[in-house]
């Protein structure tokens, strides 16, 4: 349910919702102070869904709109996405989803919709066998972190994670 109280979905999308998710893809690009840039972020997930090297689940408000919002007052609204990467676990010898990317569109937060799509990532996950998640946040992210730890995800205080910029 969003604040409001209105119905949320959550499904798999497809490169035929690449306009929709775009708006959410980009502002999540800019929580993360880059620069606005909606050709780019349709580019970057045609690419990944087209060449199937992703799975996004996008959540989608299905409650009718106020009368003032005539056009499409029934069409569903997204509300938020998560972007996840399938890879494998050496240690584990088995394979494992990267979430990499969860957002929640400003009007639709504190409503449960993060936590319906992480659920949904698990399920999707445990669907494929997957022996677990990873994910990365921002070490100031605190409302996140919050999340994450309040549906049983730990934090990590065995290994470091390093990155090597090639750009």
């Amino acid at each position: 349910m969003s604040p409001e109280g209105t119905p949320t979905s959550i499904r798999r999308a497809g490169v035929e919702d690449v306009d929709r998710l775009a708006p959410l893809f980009d502002a999540y690009r800019g929580f993360y102070g880059l620069p606005a840039d909606l050709a780019l972020s349709r580019r970057y997930l045609r690419e990944r869904l087209a060449r199937n090297e992703a799975v996004i689940l996008l959540a989608e408000s299905t409650a009718p709109r106020r009368p003032e919002h005539d056009d499409a007052a029934a069409a569903p609204r997204p509300a938020g996405f998560c972007q996840l990467y399938p890879t494998w676990c050496s240690l584990a010898a088995a394979p494992i989803f990267v979430l990499y990317d969860l957002y929640v569109a400003q009007a639709a937060r504190r409503g449960g919709v993060g936590a319906h799509l992480l659920r949904a990532a698990a399920a999707h996950a445990r669907e494929c066998g997957a022996a677990r998640m990873d994910l990365s946040t921002a070490r100031t992210n605190a409302p996140a972190q919050a999340l994450y730890e309040s549906l049983g995800w730990r934090r990590d205080e065995v290994f470091f994670t390093y990155s090597l910029d090639l750009a």
